[in-house]
């Protein structure tokens, strides 16, 4: 058995950190002349500290000679050179190697005491101002705080990588409030999960069978079947999923507890009870009220008849029936389409590509302008919503700002006591609106106006809960209008043609006489062998399409994988940005961020107003101020170093996160490694996302197999039983 020895050093570099698990590789500098590689699962170890080190000995056939460290002892650097490495670091905010090396140059050893006990001394410095040394102070302070997080979450066994997120949410009540309800964890901060929260109750202490695990359990098997989509959960596949997460066996004193349990979360009004054709469903409350709210106000809409404007029917069927001056005529279902949009107060418009849903539009819109009658254009994303510009020439926003999101009260300021000022609102790419924007949009809308959605149903539904779009449809509650020809000119077009092919479950071709060349498909057995195809396919990609690798995107089914856009980013990021000025880059969360990166935010900032899926660019890389900037659009947004967990690569991006964009070339692998993500709409809605070239990469039997499965995931809504039945929940 190796003997446990002790090493006493300084931090001199860390090669390797995993933000999950807390696990280091790092130098050690244990004399003037000896360095050793080191490795643990650590708390926060800064380059410059020193470290008391108990471990043992090992040897790596690669690496050689390493330190496996079982316990971990740091204390602040003492010395000049000590601490001007700690400061270089990046640790501080507002502290780089310049700033670094100014303070040591004037304070020396006493540097780190000045910053924690007189911190009026650093306006002695050169260049640093009132706003730096508020930014230090802060810093400093909070970097006490957040280790001392991080101890205690070290203490118990669990990653220490939440630290930075508890100490921002809880500030100096961390600790106590972790120790008052660890699964408070799971529902205040992104990120945490009921495992990870779990742990740390286990770790204090908490029951297995304890009325607050239970219950933090309940809800949080809720809340992860909106992630599928679900609005409801049936109770008994609740208590199978719960029994089995909670690992408590099924036994008559359990199902009591299980009992008890779901009885203080409906008396407390946490969970909201549905019966229909003799089932049991619960919902968390806001997604119940949201669907229903929903319900209630189209039936509202229905029934109210008044009309503020005249509308010559004779007159615009002439219009809308006439040739233009280009020799086109609309088709039938688009002028009843149009006509219905004018009759009815709520209208949906589908089709798939080239069937003329936006020329639809723009004689919609050419009528509207004729009356003088009120209206907007919206769409739920940035990208949608400037598509919507460019095929209509009218201005178009997007959902967020035409409702008038208030990051204040985390609320939209238009609503039914601030109704929008309307009289038509026509919102395109429908399908991606989920519960709660379709319930905000409704209750902005004023009686007299009318709603036109456009959408194509055959895509995904939302990636947000809720199955709006399909649910309306399924009602007969709303005029519907298919449209379904494929106009000539988008008959040349084989992305076109192979869009709608697999949409009726045929494999898709690559030529037809006359038509253009826009679409390939590049036969590969072996996923390993999509990254040389990738090098070859952007080598070419400008010089042979005309299409700038700014213009392209991979659209991956899953997230994993050999094929899955963690992986392929990796790959495309050396492919498409390989510069390698490590002072311009910044390394968080396991990943490397660079200048001219293409990145995508995952989750809803309301104080930034970016939200999930949009797609911008880093523009610059401040170390010192720990600050990245990220083009979106036109805005150029801040972000702190801490807050990069929200942002990934996005040279490769899921297909369900790609809804509402379009590029000019699109590429697609589809492996049998895909096989659980594969149906029909996930690769229809890939394809109808290309522009100019679609370019499908695997398995032929893959591919056929998606085209296929027609049977998409049914997610649990309520939204046409309660706009057809008196169904309420309880």
């Amino acid at each position: 058995m190796n003997e446990i020895v002790e090493i006493h050093g300084t931090i001199e570099k860390e090669l390797f950190k995993s933000p999950e698990s807390g696990f280091s590789i790092f130098i050690v500098k244990v004399n003037s002349k000896e360095n050793i590689t080191a490795k643990g699962i650590l708390p926060a170890i800064h380059q410059g500290e020193s470290v008391t080190l108990r471990g043992i000995w090992g040897f790596h056939p690669k690496f050689g000679r390493q330190f496996e460290v079982k316990e971990c002892i740091a204390k602040l650097p003492s010395n000049v050179e000590g601490i001007k490495k700690y400061l270089s670091s990046g640790l501080i905010k507002g502290i780089g190697p310049k700033y670094a090396e100014k303070l040591v140059a004037t304070f020396g050893e006493r540097t780190l005491e000045v910053i924690d006990e007189t911190p009026d001394e650093l306006f002695r410095v050169d260049g640093i101002g009132e706003k730096r040394v508020s930014i230090i102070i802060e810093a400093w302070q909070s970097q006490k705080e957040i280790s001392r997080v991080m101890v205690f979450l070290k203490e118990k066994d669990i990653s220490t990588s939440f630290a930075t997120k508890i100490y921002k949410t809880y500030g100096k009540e961390s600790v106590e409030k972790i120790l008052e309800n660890p699964y408070r964890l799971a529902e205040d901060i992104w990120g945490v999960g009921f495992k990870i929260s779990d742990q740390v109750a286990l770790k204090l202490g908490f029951e297995k069978n304890s009325s607050m695990r239970i219950k933090s359990g309940i809800l949080f098997c809720l809340s992860q079947a909106t992630n599928d989509g679900h609005l409801y959960l049936e109770i008994d596949e609740l208590k199978n999923q719960l029994f089995k997460m909670l690992e408590l066996e099924e036994s008559d004193e359990s199902k009591s507890l299980v009992k008890a349990a779901l009885n203080n979360l409906y008396l407390e009004e946490k969970i909201k009870l549905l019966t229909n054709n003799e089932k049991h469903y619960l919902s968390l409350p806001k997604y119940y009220y949201s669907e229903k709210g929903i319900a209630n106000k189209i039936k509202k809409l229905k029934d109210y008849n008044a009309k503020n404007f005249y509308l010559d029917f004779n007159e615009i069927y002439k219009t809308v029936s006439a040739t233009d001056s280009y020799g086109k005529q609309l088709n039938e279902d688009q002028q009843k389409g149009i006509l219905s949009c004018l009759q009815s107060k709520i209208t949906i418009i589908t089709g798939g590509p080239g069937t003329g849903k936006t020329t639809l539009i723009k004689k919609l819109l050419e009528v509207l302008d004729n009356y003088k009658i009120n209206y907007r254009l919206a769409a739920p994303t940035g990208r949608a919503a400037k598509r919507m510009f460019e095929g209509t020439g009218k201005s178009a926003e997007t959902l967020h700002r035409l409702l008038e999101f208030n990051p204040t009260t985390m609320n939209f300021n238009r609503n039914e006591e601030n109704a929008l000022l309307l009289d038509f609102l026509i919102v395109d790419e429908a399908s991606m609106i989920d519960v709660f924007l379709m319930n905000s949009i409704l209750r902005a809308m004023p009686l007299q106006a009318n709603l036109v959605l456009i959408g194509d149903v055959d895509q995904l539904p939302s990636v947000g809960a809720g199955n709006i779009l399909n649910d309306l449809i399924a009602s007969n509650q709303v005029e519907v209008l298919r449209l379904t020809q494929i106009f000539r000119q988008a008959e040349d077009s084989m992305i076109i043609v192979n869009a709608h092919r697999i949409n009726h479950g045929e494999f898709p071709t690559s030529t037809r006489v006359g038509s253009k060349n826009d679409f390939k498909f590049i036969k590969e057995d072996l996923p390993e062998n999509i990254f040389p195809l990738l090098r070859q396919i952007y080598a070419n990609l400008e010089n042979k399409y005309k299409i700038s690798p700014q213009d392209s995107i991979v659209l991956c089914p899953m997230n994993r994988g050999v094929v899955g856009t963690q992986r392929l980013n990796q790959e495309l990021q050396m492919i498409l940005n390989p510069q390698n000025n490590e002072e311009k880059q910044v390394a968080r969360f396991g990943q490397v961020y660079k200048i001219n990166d293409r990145v995508m935010q995952i989750k809803n900032n309301y104080d930034k107003f970016v939200f999930n899926g949009d797609i911008g660019e880093i523009t610059d890389i401040n170390r010192t101020d720990q600050i990245l900037k990220i083009k979106f659009g036109e805005r150029v947004l801040d972000y702190d170093f801490t807050e990069l967990d929200e942002i990934v690569l996005s040279y490769a991006v899921s297909i369900h996160k790609s809804q509402g964009s379009e590029f000019k070339a699109v590429i697609i692998p589809i492996f049998m490694q895909h096989f659980v993500m594969l149906q029909r709409n996930l690769i229809y809605t890939a394809i109808t996302r290309a522009k100019n070239l679609c370019i499908f990469i695997g398995q032929p039997r893959a591919i056929a197999m998606g085209i296929k499965n027609n049977k998409s995931v049914i997610r649990n809504t309520f939204l046409k039983e309660f706009l057809t039945t008196d169904l309420e929940a309880r």
